[in-house]
């Protein structure tokens, strides 16, 4: 069975993810939302792997270009069309998210660290 960030690399080897790529990771995601619950209930309990960190260092990275993009506008506001133009823009891009990923890790890495000991406290 394929998780959900298999999906996603695939969508970003792709670049864009078709509408029917949309559909089938939509229904795959109702489909194992109990077992995907159940799995983010055991990885609260458990520090990050130094590629999960990468990842998401990565993915605030490309959030931070994203808002600075689109200035006072949201992500969730754009159409279609205006997505796929957002995410060719941010392929263009990949060295400066690079750089602004790496220097966000130890930010990244902190807040994990936080995350579980706070998880542990409950």
């Amino acid at each position: 069975m394929k998780k959900f960030t298999d999906f996603f690399r695939e969508a970003e080897a792709n670049e864009v993810a078709s509408m029917a790529t949309r559909m089938k990771m939509k229904a795959s995601m109702r489909k194992n939302k109990a077992k995907i619950a159940l799995g983010r209930k055991k990885a609260a309990k458990k520090l990050a792997s130094p590629e999960q960190l990468k990842q998401r260092a990565i993915k605030q990275a490309k959030n931070f270009l994203i808002k600075k993009m689109l200035k006072d506008k949201s992500k969730g506001d754009l159409g279609m069309s205006g997505r796929k133009e957002l995410e060719k823009k941010l392929a263009k891009k990949k060295g400066a998210i690079a750089k602004i990923a790496k220097k966000m890790l130890p930010m990244v890495k902190a807040k994990d660290r936080a995350k579980l000991k706070k998880n542990k406290g409950e």
